[in-house]
């Protein structure tokens, strides 16, 4: 056993997250070798002055990042694959952006040791896939992106779906395609900053739709389309971001035949649209040929990966979405997309969405009891909620107060497209966030809101 105690920087970050980070460090310095014996748990903790199960959560987490091997009775050693290079970078460990709605991350040993298999596939195959490729995936490629469309209950030819570097990337490039400075696109009024972000650079207008519990009205689709003469219509139907909410197969049905009967093509956003185990079909299915399906898996995977599997109203679509994709991005990340289609083909991402959708609830669970009283909308499937503010609080005074916390808030002024933003906020409940992490920054954002509503 050698003699370690490590330094904790006044970071911010939670101690434990330190004490593994600094085990990281420390591997990648040399300062801890493979095969040593760390302090025992009990001694690290008086040493540091933090209670035990600081140090009990920092060397499971460690242990999750393939740094240490514990066995009973004898205690944790650094493994033996974590010396030198191999070992994670921790300035890359704290690389995370709280303003954007993140799927729960794995912790499992089991399943993070399946994914770093997946590297191997990739490492062996690496000269071949740093060649410039097809801007929209090869054979192989669209073979594993078709089984994992297969979820969602379609089977498209493979010429009529690409694989492209990411929903947004696919976005501008259809969005471009469809239309010109000025001309206008339809979505819901409280939709997807990132669609509102494109549109500014696009200098197209944005006009949102009604919406209640089931997603845009047809009536509202219906007199917007003869009002506006729109090129599109944008939708996030599944888990819609920010509100959590699920447009049911009867509503889907009668948003198609509006746009069946105009002929007006459809952007189909389903980012979350794989996370539940039995979400209603697409519309791509009942609209198959009028609508864009861009089923990313920055949510069900992972963002890192900067990929999407798009459905093309047709094999012409495809191709011309190709065109747009070389011109704009070149191609998909080969190296992603041959991890990508290594997860589908061993089963991996299928390990990874269960994880999630498990975890999710769990998440949810918290959520739903610690914020008992509060008025919000939520999916046991979402990483969010839709958090309706009390009367005498306020979005702007809530994200000041909870600066720091770890939980990531955006106010719905980023999501409002038509009429004034109200006090809503969007909590995301997944990240690098622990679950009790999680329940002390939703508790402290309760007191905060009770405070807020009792002084004003």
């Amino acid at each position: 056993m050698i003699d370690w105690t490590p330094d904790l920087p006044d970071s911010g970050k939670p101690r434990y997250i330190l004490i593994a980070d600094a085990i990281a460090e420390d591997i990648r310095s040399g300062a801890l070798k493979s095969g040593d014996r760390l302090p025992p748990q009990r001694k690290l903790a008086a040493r540091l002055g933090v209670d035990f199960t600081t140090v009990s959560r920092a060397y499971s987490e460690a242990q999750s990042r393939g740094l240490l091997d514990s066995h009973v009775g004898r205690g944790t050693f650094v493994t033996a694959g974590s010396a030198g290079d191999t070992a994670p970078d921790p300035a890359r460990a704290g690389e995370e952006d709280l303003s954007m709605n993140m799927p729960p991350e794995p912790t499992d040993p089991a399943l993070l040791e399946k994914m770093r298999e997946g590297l191997g596939y990739v490492g062996a195959n690496l000269v071949s896939l740093l060649r410039y490729q097809s801007p929209i995936g090869s054979e192989q490629d669209k073979e594993a992106a078709s089984t994992w469309l297969s979820m969602r209950g379609m089977v498209p030819r493979l010429e009529r779906i690409a694989v492209t570097p990411g929903a947004h990337a696919t976005m501008i490039a259809v969005l471009s395609s469809l239309c010109a400075q000025g001309d206008t696109v339809l979505c819901e009024r409280i939709t997807y900053p990132g669609l509102r972000n494109i549109a500014r650079r696009l200098s197209i207008e944005l006009v949102g739709l009604e919406m209640d519990a089931g997603g845009i009205l047809p009536d509202a689709l219906e007199a917007a389309i003869r009002a506006h003469r729109p090129k599109a219509l944008y939708l996030n139907p599944t888990l819609q971001n920010p509100t959590t909410l699920t447009m049911p197969t009867a509503r889907r049905l009668d948003v198609s035949e509006v746009l069946n009967r105009h002929g007006l093509p459809l952007i189909e956003d389903d980012a979350y649209g794989f996370i539940p185990a039995r979400a209603p079909a697409p519309l791509a299915v009942s609209a198959p040929d009028l609508t864009w399906h861009i089923g990313g898996l920055a949510k069900c995977i992972g963002a890192g990966l900067r990929l999407a599997y798009v459905v093309a109203p047709s094999g012409r679509a495809a191709f011309n979405l190709a065109q747009a994709l070389r011109a704009t991005a070149v191609m998909p990340s080969p190296i992603s997309t041959a991890l990508a289609t290594h997860w589908i083909e061993d089963g991996t991402a299928e390990r990874i969405r269960r994880f999630i959708r498990a975890e999710s609830a769990a998440r949810q669970a918290i959520a739903a009891e610690t914020l008992e009283g509060l008025t919000f909308t939520s999916d046991p499937n979402a990483f969010n909620i839709w958090l309706n503010l009390p009367k005498g609080s306020g979005r702007a005074d809530l994200m000041g107060r909870m600066a720091g916390r770890h939980v990531g808030i955006m106010p719905s002024d980023v999501f409002t497209v038509s009429g004034a933003p109200d006090e809503h906020v969007r909590v995301c409940l997944g990240g690098s966030i622990t679950r009790e992490e999680l329940q002390r920054g939703l508790m402290f954002m309760a007191n905060s809101l009770q405070q807020e509503a009792w002084m004003g």
